[in-house]
């Protein structure tokens, strides 16, 4: 029998309502992991939310990437925004949960929502860039997976680590 925090969880395509919400999880997962590196930095600040929300409104947008959250009784707890990238390379552009509920098997299931549009969309390899201190981001992704790429250099700062994955066979879910 499924976890009750499997039952309800359900991921769809984001809209503009749903804007305030993945602006606050973002900021509020941003800070999470930032303040690893940086314990006493202010990353929940007005005004990073107020970057982070017109961010997500250009996402969300007529002109947009496509977006999908994950929703739980009716709260947004996770979002990820994705495109493609030439026409066998999907980038995974963005992907946060509400850090109260990380562990949960959200990011996971946006994550499997995601492979599902792109191999719908004959994508043959996915890419992403993750932050290089975010240590809790990189093993996520490799346990699904995902692994640096050859393809593409490290940041000229070396802030970020280039993944990739391919999308031919069915990878980790």
């Amino acid at each position: 029998m499924p976890a009750p925090h499997e039952e309800t969880l359900r991921v769809r395509a984001a809209g503009p309502a749903d804007l305030a919400a993945i602006a606050r999880l973002h900021t509020a997962a941003r800070a999470a992991y930032q303040r690893a590196r940086f314990p006493d930095a202010p990353f929940d600040t007005a005004a990073e939310h107020t970057r982070l929300h017109t961010a997500w409104h250009r996402a969300l947008g007529p002109d947009g990437t496509p977006v999908l959250c994950a929703v739980r009784q009716g709260t947004v707890l996770g979002a990820a925004a994705h495109r493609q990238d030439g026409p066998a390379t999907a980038e995974l552009h963005q992907l946060h949960v509400d850090p109260g509920h990380w562990g949960t098997g959200v990011g996971r299931a946006l994550h499997t929502a995601c492979l599902h549009a792109w191999r719908a969309a004959g994508c043959s390899r996915a890419v992403l860039d993750v932050l290089w201190h975010n240590h809790r981001a990189r093993s996520f992704y490799t346990r699904l997976g995902w692994r640096p790429d050859p393809q593409r250099r490290p940041a000229p700062d070396a802030t970020h680590l280039a993944l990739t994955l391919p999308l031919t066979a069915p990878a980790a879910q």
